[in-house]
């Protein structure tokens, strides 16, 4: 056992991608003889960073670490979305992040028409926050909704799950909108209970009888003829903001169990985090499984808007799951975390450990199945499920054993994202005030007042109205001890990580444009 735990460190840090770094375009990685199988989709780079196959190429020398930035020419992203990216250390042969950007409109669903993205579109540019410009929250075209759409995804184990998920997840949104698009605009009245119910409405439904007026029979009491049927039981009123986070959950149920489905027909290898943001009806839903990150800056303060998923954030789920099926863990790891490795010494021993239930410590008494290798095994960044991967929340990854064994990890692994939610009407916003994304490689290596202060100091010096004001900041963050790194554009964040992660980021200006 402790060989075949060696064996699974040393190739996750070495990469678990190390199978799949020659199958980048052909496909290792996946399991299940991915390589015999065609791609989902073609290895590619985002696509609004309109890039040549021999710029892709490019992209991907190790030595060099080319950041890449959205060119001159490339048709402004909404919001006057900025975005970069560079390659890893050496860790895969080829970026395994994606990203992806889009305008998108949900049509009715009784219209017997698929909702699809509207990248043509030239309405709705303005980045304004307070809602003036966005034109989203008068609901005036009577067919949909447009809504936008932002995501990064960290892929591992092969691209093939990012490239499937930047392609396809914003559809299982728009999918799930879809039924509710009415329901929606009319932001007036409660969402119903049930589909094709008139839904009450609080302002004609709010009396409340007095125990005598139901006892007498009178008007408006249980039983009177002017009286709808009693209801013995509560009924709980679900905010029409509720069902756009459940839209978006079950959207990322639905883009996991196609991957698990199609990757017997395709090469979809490894899997990925996944950070994606919707604008919608003057609020923004950020959904993140996975370690990335998003915050907003606003007024130089930094607003967390989301949290990361790894074996130490998420033990006492991962245990509780291991303790109430244990046969998950294949006979050859233990769900009980200890400081350190327990050696054979010390059975009979008073030990300290934690179980599911606990957040303190307590001792006890070491016994011979303590000797299994621990679920969750190392601190920060080197933690570990089953020594083999170090987040816990994602897409993909159904292929993905312990080394040289045939215990899978996916059932430790979960689909679902947190959901915060950002109301952009609620607050006044300056022009410097943004939204980032990025990918655990930056947040590696800056914490988030570290950026905050970077975009801070930097966008007051710089001409509002300079579209391409981003350039500007390359030379001059140069100097940052930690890599190279930069904010800017209306408004973006650049780095190239000094630490082996690559990175992706996009940040969403805060501005209106003229």
């Amino acid at each position: 056992m402790l060989t075949r735990v060696k064996s699974a460190v040393a190739n996750f840090m070495g990469g678990i991608m190390a199978g799949s770094a020659g199958g980048e375009h052909g496909g290792g990685g996946g399991g299940g003889g991915g390589s015999e199988l065609p791609l989902r989709f073609p290895y590619g780079r985002p696509e609004f960073l309109g890039l040549s196959p021999d710029e892709v190429e490019c992209s991907a020398d190790h030595i060099a670490r080319p950041i890449l930035i959205l060119s001159k020419d490339t048709r402004r992203l909404p919001w006057t979305t900025g975005y970069a990216e560079v390659i890893n250390a050496g860790k895969s042969t080829h970026n395994e992040d994606q990203a992806s950007c889009e305008v998108l409109f949900v049509k009715k669903k009784s219209g017997g028409a698929n909702s699809t993205p509207n990248k043509n579109s030239t309405k709705r540019r303005s980045s304004l926050p307070n809602g003036e410009g966005l034109q989203l929250k008068d609901n005036s075209d009577p067919d949909g909704i447009s809504l936008y759409y932002w995501s990064l995804f960290d892929g591992h184990a092969g691209s093939g799950a990012a490239v499937v998920a930047s392609k396809l997840l914003q559809h299982h949104i728009l999918e799930q909108l879809q039924e509710i698009v009415d329901i929606l605009r009319n932001t007036a009245v409660l969402p119903p209970t049930c589909l094709g119910e008139e839904p009450d409405n609080p302002a004609t439904n709010s009396r409340t009888l007095t125990r005598a007026a139901s006892l007498r029979g009178g008007v408006g009491a249980p039983g009177s003829p002017s009286t709808p049927p009693t209801r013995f039981f509560t009924e709980k009123k679900i905010p029409h903001e509720c069902l756009v986070i459940g839209a978006i959950e079950s959207a990322f149920k639905e883009m996991d169990l196609q991957i698990e489905r199609e990757r017997t027909v395709y090469n979809i290898s490894g899997g990925c985090t996944a950070l994606v943001v919707v604008y919608l009806l003057g609020k923004l839903y950020v959904a993140n499984a996975g370690d990335s990150r998003a915050i907003i800056i606003r007024n130089g303060e930094v607003i967390p808007m989301s949290s990361e998923f790894t074996p130490e954030t998420e033990r006492q789920r991962l245990q509780y799951l291991a303790y109430m099926q244990p046969h998950l863990l294949g006979n050859e790891f233990t769900h009980l975390e200890f400081p350190r490795r327990v050696q054979r010494k010390e059975v009979g021993k008073r030990m300290l450990y934690r179980d599911f239930n606990m957040t303190g410590w307590a001792y006890k008494t070491i016994e011979e199945d303590d000797l299994k290798f621990p679920l969750i095994y190392g601190e920060g960044k080197k933690a570990r499920v089953m020594a083999t991967i170090g987040v816990t929340r994602g897409l993909g990854d159904h292929d993905l054993k312990v080394h040289d064994s045939n215990i899978y990890i996916k059932p430790f692994l979960s689909s679902s994202p947190e959901v915060r939610v950002y109301d952009l009407l609620q607050y006044e916003h300056g022009p410097d005030d943004v939204l980032i994304l990025a990918t655990d490689g930056l947040w590696d290596v800056l914490l988030n007042e570290e950026v905050a202060e970077a975009v801070t100091n930097f966008l007051p010096n710089c001409d509002p109205d300079d579209p391409h004001r981003e350039r500007c900041l390359h030379p001059a963050m140069q100097t940052q001890p930690q890599g190279i790194w930069a904010a800017g554009d209306e408004n973006r964040l650049d780095q190239r990580a000094a630490s082996p992660p690559g990175l992706g980021s996009a940040v969403m200006g805060q501005r209106s444009q003229a």
